[in-house]
C-alpha cells in the first residue's frame, strides 16, 4: 500500500485494494504479502477527507470498506500482514483479516479507537476481530480504545510475532512460502472451515447490520463526534 502520507483509508483505497485481491483471487499467486510504506501500515479511516466530503462522501465509503474486510477476510489463498509500523482503527482490522501477522518491534501503536472517534465497526469488522483477540480481551480493546505497543499488541493477540525491521520482509516470504506449500484446495477448505462461524448469521441480520452500520457513517451527530476527534487528534477544526 502506498496511499497519501499514512495509508488512510478513503474510498479510493478500499476500491483499489479491493480491485486488487480480486485479481489476485484468479491469478496463479499461492500466497500474498501486504505491507505498507515507512513508518504506517495504515492509520485507518481518513477521517479529514470523511469531514470533507459529508454525509454524500459517507454513503459511499461505507459500503466500500466493508467490502474490503469482506475480501481479504474471505481470501482463499494465505495472506500474511507484514505490518511495518502504525495500525490504527480500521488499518487494525485489515491487518487483522490476514492469516498470519507480523509486525516490526518498537513503540509502534496497533489500537482500535473507532468507538473514541464516534464511528461504529461493520459486522464483518467484529467478526474478524472475534476470530484473532482471545475472548479475554475482545470487549476491553474494542471498547475502551487504548492504544497498544509492541509486547502488548503481541501478547493480546493481533500479531502472532515481532520482528527486527531489517527482518520484516524476509520473515514475511518464509511465512508465505510455508502457507503456500499447503495444496491450495486443502488451505482454502481448513481456512473456510475455521471462519465458518461468521458465514452463518442470518442474511436478514445482516442486512439489518448493514443498513445501520451505513445510517450510523452518515448521521450528522457520527460526523459531529469524528469533528471533535479530529479537532483533539489533529489539533486543528
Amino acid at each position: 500500500m502506498q496511499h497519501g502520507k499514512v495509508n488512510a483509508l478513503d474510498t479510493e483505497l478500499c476500491h483499489a485494494l479491493t480491485a486488487r485481491f480480486k485479481e489476485l483471487r484468479a491469478s496463479d499467486a499461492r500466497a500474498i504479502i501486504i505491507t505498507g510504506t515507512g513508518t504506517t501500515f495504515s492509520a485507518g479511516v481518513d477521517l479529514l477527507r470523511m469531514l470533507d466530503g459529508g454525509v454524500d462522501y459517507a454513503k459511499t465509503f461505507a459500503p466500500a470498506v466493508t467490502k474490503l474486510f469482506e475480501v481479504v477476510f474471505d481470501f482463499p489463498k494465505p495472506v500474511i500482514a507484514a505490518v511495518n509500523g502504525h495500525a490504527i482503527a480500521g488499518g487494525c482490522v485489515l491487518a487483522c483479516a490476514a492469516d498470519n501477522r507480523i509486525m516490526v518491534s518498537g513503540s509502534w501503536r496497533m489500537d482500535l479507537p473507532e468507538l473514541l472517534v464516534g464511528v461504529p465497526y461493520p459486522t464483518v469488522a467484529v467478526e474478524i476481530l472475534q476470530l484473532i483477540i482471545p475472548p479475554q480481551y475482545l470487549q476491553e480493546l474494542i471498547y475502551s480504545g487504548s492504544t497498544m505497543r509492541s509486547e502488548e499488541i503481541l501478547k493480546k493477540g493481533l500479531v502472532n510475532e515481532l520482528v527486527k525491521p531489517v527482518q520484516m520482509m524476509d520473515r514475511a516470504r518464509s511465512i508465505a512460502q510455508r502457507f503456500a506449500d499447503i495444496p491450495a484446495p486443502l488451505f482454502a477448505q481448513t481456512e473456510r472451515q475455521i471462519r465458518q462461524p461468521s458465514h452463518e448469521r442470518d442474511p436478514g441480520v445482516l442486512k439489518n447490520f448493514a443498513a445501520r452500520f451505513a445510517q450510523l457513517w452518515a448521521d450528522p451527530a457520527t460526523h459531529t463526534a469524528m469533528r471533535a476527534y479530529a479537532g483533539q487528534t489533529f489539533k486543528q477544526p
